[in-house]
C-alpha cells in the first residue's frame, strides 16, 4: 500500500505534530508515502478564484495520477477542495477544458483515475491490519470524535461517509482500544472557516463544541484534520484538550509520545497511566 503524501500547506509551519505523527504511524502500519513537491489545494482561494482553486487541486491530482499512485492526505479541508474540483470540472465543460490546456502547458494529464483518499478512509480500509497492530490498547480513554464538515458535506461531491449518521471515525477510533461516545454537536463546523472574516461567531462555534464534548463525558475532543485541530487546540481555557487522531493511534501502536509530537507531561496522558 503506498500513496503520494499531500499534507497540505499548514502542518509544516503550524502544525507540524500533525505530520510527524501521520507520518510515524503510516510508517508503523506499513504504509508508504511517496513525498513530491506539491502546491497548495487550492482551499485557501476557493472563494476568490474558481479557477485557481480547481486548478491548484487538479495539479495534485495530476502529479498524483503521473506517479501511478492514488493521493493521500490527512487535512479534510484539502480533502474536500480535491473532491470539489474534480466535481466542478466534470459538470463545466468550459472549466474542464481550461484545466485541461493548463496542465497541457505542464506537461501533466487531466488526473482521470486517481483516487482522493482520507488519513481516515486509509485506515479503515485496512482495520483489521490496524487493530492487529495494537500493542497497548487505550480502554481506559473515553474520545468526543470531531468530524469536520469539509469532508462530510456535500456528500454527492465528498463521497466520504454518511452527512448525517457518519460511523468511520468512531469506528477506526474503537480499534485503538478508546471508547468513542455519542454526542450531540459532533457533525457541526469547527468555526475556523471564519476565522478572520467574524471572530466572535468563530470564537462562538468553537466554544459551543468543546462544551458538548465536555458534556459528553470525553476525555479528549480527536480531531481528524489539519484546520480543526489549529481551531480547537491553541489558546487558553479550553475545557477539554483537543488531539489529533494520528498521535492517539500512535500511542496505541505503542510509540512515544515525543515521536508523535507529544508533551510527555500532558495531563490527558495520565488516562492511559490508568490502563
Amino acid at each position: 500500500m503506498r500513496y503520494a503524501y499531500f499534507p497540505g500547506c499548514k502542518i509544516a509551519h503550524h502544525l507540524p505534530a500533525h505530520g510527524l505523527s501521520v507520518e510515524a504511524v503510516c510508517d508503523r502500519l506499513g504504509i508508504g508515502l511517496e513525498r513530491t513537491e506539491f502546491a497548495c489545494c487550492g482551499y485557501p482561494v476557493r472563494h476568490e478564484s474558481q479557477d485557481a482553486a480547481v486548478y491548484s487541486a487538479l495539479r495534485g491530482l495530476a502529479q498524483a495520477q503521473s506517479l501511478g499512485l492514488d493521493l493521500m492526505t490527512p487535512c479534510k479541508c484539502c480533502f474536500g477542495n480535491f473532491q470539489h474540483a474534480r466535481y466542478q470540472a466534470a459538470q463545466d465543460e468550459n472549466l474542464m477544458q481550461r484545466m485541461k490546456d493548463l496542465l497541457a502547458e505542464e506537461g501533466l494529464p487531466f488526473p482521470e483515475t486517481v483516487r482522493v483518499r482520507h488519513l481516515l478512509q486509509v485506515l479503515d480500509e485496512s482495520l483489521d491490519a490496524v487493530s492487529q497492530a495494537v500493542t497497548r490498547p487505550l480502554r481506559n480513554l473515553r474520545l468526543a470524535c470531531h468530524y469536520g464538515c469539509h469532508a462530510l458535506r456535500p456528500a454527492a461531491v465528498t463521497h466520504f461517509d454518511d452527512p448525517l449518521g457518519p460511523t468511520i471515525f468512531e469506528r477506526v477510533a474503537a480499534a485503538t482500544g478508546a471508547v468513542p461516545l455519542p454526542w450531540e454537536l459532533r457533525l457541526e463546523c469547527c468555526g475556523y472557516p471564519l476565522r478572520g472574516r467574524d471572530e466572535s461567531i468563530s470564537d462562538l462555534l468553537m466554544a459551543k463544541k468543546l462544551a458538548s464534548a465536555a458534556t459528553s463525558g470525553a476525555d479528549v475532543l480527536a480531531t481528524a484534520c489539519t484546520y480543526c485541530q489549529l481551531q480547537f487546540g491553541q489558546g487558553e481555557g479550553r475545557t477539554i484538550p483537543a488531539v489529533l487522531f494520528s498521535q492517539i493511534l500512535g500511542l496505541a501502536l505503542g510509540l512515544p509520545p515525543e515521536d508523535l509530537g507529544l508533551a510527555p507531561d500532558a495531563p490527558w496522558l495520565g488516562r492511559l497511566e490508568k490502563e
